[in-house]
């Protein structure tokens, strides 16, 4: 089996949405929602709803961009919990829409990426994948994991690796 620009995208974008999507669970069962909702790591960060938010406009515009299709919209208006488990869902469900020949060729398909300021990037896809998609979409998965964590919810390495499921080998 060779390894492409599917493999290392939705299956990488949909475990860590799912995972993300199942601290909001255990954190609904150990501290209080409001305050979660408000939790930032530092006072110029944005709070726990926006890394969802990015994370899931990270990972479907992604696929968009490298399938130069448009990817759905998602207002960034979750004020609950339950709302941003919907995000997540719709999010995963648009991405396990994609099969591996949709992004045949999406390696060498030119992406642009132009910010509100006017500047930006020109990207190759697998660049744009490896390089700048990979990269956003983990800062944003990592940064709620760590504003949870950090606000006392029990979570710890496993249930950032939970995809993988319980350990293979044995002895």
């Amino acid at each position: 089996m060779s390894f492409g620009i599917w493999e290392a995208s939705v299956p990488v974008f949909v475990s860590s949405l799912t995972n993300m999507r199942d601290w909001l669970s255990k954190a609904a069962e150990e501290r209080s929602e409001a305050e979660l909702l408000e939790a930032r790591l530092a006072p110029d960060m944005r709070p726990l709803p926006a890394q969802y938010q990015m994370a899931s406009d990270s990972a479907k515009n992604a696929l968009g961009r490298l399938t130069g299709t448009e990817a759905p919209s998602m207002p960034d208006i979750e004020k609950s919990f339950a709302e941003l488990e919907d995000r997540c869902d719709r999010t995963i469900q648009y991405l396990k829409s994609f099969e591996p020949e949709s992004l045949a060729g999406s390696d060498a398909r030119e992406v642009v990426l132009k910010f509100p300021n006017g500047m930006g990037y020109r990207f190759r896809g697998a660049q744009y994948l490896a390089g700048f998609a990979l990269p956003n979409f983990y800062f944003h998965v990592t940064t709620a994991y760590a504003i949870l964590r950090n606000a006392g919810v029990s979570l710890g390495k496993p249930d950032f690796l939970q995809h993988l499921g319980p350990p293979n080998v044995i002895g």
